[in-house]
């Protein structure tokens, strides 16, 4: 498929989503039931014997910046499994840890993180994410990082309703003064168990709602970073170094990958990036395209950010399309525990989530 095709679709999905469109989804029913299944089978196999395990991240990073003058920056971390950070055994070994201790470190502020995804969401499952972190007295988060979207795909949830349920999350996120920023749907080809042509048909169809939400989430006003293979073809030629004991989720090599490359996004929503750094790259093949040729463009190379360029024009609307430097995040010391009632953002699910091929 054409990189002019892939936008057509993305770009598809997104007026489907914004205008009440529905379909099947990404594939072809036939197919997706397929997929489904075998990526059911997959879990089962990678799964025996394996107790997953989510451990608890909230807290205070880089506590030794704090001071009365310099408040904690609020970090809040929404989606499903990946976001969590299922699958290693340390609480300075997720994502969340890692992005918030290496924000603390560009921030020289200290960072207070949240986790409220859950292990088996849906991007349906962000209404309810973001009520719980909307609700708060203490004012909106600085921050917001969401990853979902694997969880979709295995479900067959609609492509549109996917999208949908995405933009309408970023829009109260931002409407709430928070910035966002969206990790787009993960690459399930790279998920090893998963045998050919289906991990062909997963890669395609992952992709597809990757560029899809790239749209929708830009569109309201949030950033996105592809996760396309989990962040880099290191986990194609190394999975078993990257993959977790599950051969599904990250390990905490991944997941160190992953942040490393949402960072930089992360400290550019805050203006914490150097200026010079925000201007497109020509030798990076940086530039402003119409938002759903990036979103294609980015949804077939991993750690490729997206932003808003321009509200629109003749062609619609514009985005800014980063290769982005990944920064090297080191494992954070255990966090300063967060007060009594930010605990339980994980929503005490136990186990895989609420089914098989969830993540």
């Amino acid at each position: 498929m054409s990189s002019t095709s892939r936008a057509r679709v993305a770009r598809r999905i997104a007026a489907g989503a914004a205008y009440g469109g529905s379909g099947i989804g990404l594939a072809g029913a036939a197919a997706a039931g397929l997929l489904l299944a075998e990526i059911h089978l997959a879990r089962r196999t990678v799964t025996n014997g394996y107790d997953p395990h989510v451990p608890g991240a909230d807290g205070l990073y880089g506590a030794g910046f704090a001071t009365p003058v310099n408040p904690p920056l609020r970090l809040v971390m929404l989606g499903d499994s990946t976001a969590a950070g299922q699958g290693v055994h340390r609480a300075g070994q997720t994502p969340g840890a890692l992005l918030a201790s290496g924000l603390a470190a560009v921030a020289e502020r200290p960072v207070r993180l949240r986790v409220v995804a859950v292990p088996g969401a849906t991007s349906e499952d962000l209404e309810r994410q973001v009520s719980e972190v909307v609700a708060g007295g203490d004012g909106p988060p600085d921050v917001c990082v969401v990853m979902v979207g694997a969880n979709d795909v295995t479900s067959r949830t609609p492509a549109t309703r996917s999208v949908r349920c995405l933009a309408a999350a970023v829009r109260r996120l931002r409407t709430a003064g928070a910035e966002v920023v969206v990790g787009t749907c993960p690459d399930l080809g790279t998920v090893e168990p998963i045998q050919q042509p289906l991990r062909w048909l997963a890669r395609r169809t992952s992709r597809q709602l990757a560029a899809a939400q790239t749209i929708g989430a830009v569109e309201q006003g949030g950033r996105t970073v592809s996760l396309g293979d989990l962040l880099g073809p290191e986990f194609a030629a190394h999975p078993r170094e990257l993959f977790g004991p599950d051969s599904y989720h990250p390990s905490a090599e991944g997941y160190q990958t992953a942040a490393m490359a949402v960072l930089p996004t992360v400290c550019a929503a805050l203006g914490l990036w150097p200026a010079e750094e925000e201007r497109p790259d020509a030798t990076r093949d940086e530039g402003f395209l119409p938002v759903a040729r990036a979103a294609a463009a980015a949804a077939e190379e991993a750690g490729t950010e997206v932003t808003a360029a321009s509200p629109g024009g003749v062609r619609g609307a514009w985005a800014l399309l980063k290769r982005r430097r990944r920064r090297r995040v080191n494992p954070p010391p255990a966090p300063e525990p967060a007060p009594a009632e930010l605990r339980g953002g994980l929503g005490g699910l136990p186990g895989m989530g609420r089914g098989p091929g969830r993540a």
